[in-house]
């Protein structure tokens, strides 16, 4: 496919051979910090013996039954189950019947919260995947990744090292529906010329 200068991001020429992956307690903290930190973060699938890596350039975070955006509000479910484990196992769910949307759940255990993966940069061709359903299209995510950890496995989250310094603070996407919950900056999304700089 070919690729539009819009839609192409210059910092595709990255080292992932020293990727490491993230620690448990990374995903044990508050989501906030948690959100902000996985900018930068390299999202690692693999399938057989293909693998494809995307660089996260953007992350919502939903934190606990009070935020009125988030899949919490309306306590424990059987969809929405493994919030309430321990950070750092997926959750994945479909909406409008076709979108897969990739979650990772944060804080400790019966704290239910997560930050969802929006937009990333495919490192194979520098393609800019905007919008979380395809994301989890370019990765060929789906339910069956749903509490897997996000620390080993098919689908892991690793640090490549990279230093992320502009991270603009913005409210959520799509959540007008949230009352005062949908003011709340709790978006992150990093700069494209900081990665630029960082990545290369």
């Amino acid at each position: 496919m070919k690729i539009s200068p819009q839609n192409r991001f210059d910092a595709c020429a990255i080292e992932l051979s020293s990727g490491k992956p993230l620690r448990q307690s990374l995903f044990e903290r508050p989501t906030l910090h948690v959100a902000r930190d996985l900018i930068g973060k390299v999202l690692v699938r693999k399938i057989g013996k293909e693998k494809s890596s995307v660089i996260i350039t953007e992350t919502e975070a939903y934190i606990g039954e009070d935020d009125l955006a988030c899949h919490a509000r309306f306590g424990r479910t059987k969809r929405n189950a493994v919030m309430y484990e321990k950070g750092g196992a997926w959750y994945v769910y479909l909406i409008y019947g076709m979108y897969w949307m990739l979650n990772v759940v944060t804080e400790k255990e019966n704290e239910p919260a997560a930050v969802l993966i929006r937009s990333g940069v495919l490192t194979s061709t520098g393609e800019v995947l905007r919008g979380p359903g395809i994301l989890t299209k370019a990765l060929k995510i789906d339910a069956s990744l749903y509490g897997q950890s996000a620390i080993s496995g098919a689908l892991q989250i690793q640090d490549i090292g990279t230093q992320t310094r502009r991270i603009v603070k913005t409210a959520r996407i799509g959540i007008d529906y949230a009352g005062e919950y949908k003011d709340k900056k709790w978006r992150f999304v990093l700069r494209r010329d900081d990665l630029a700089r960082t990545a290369l």
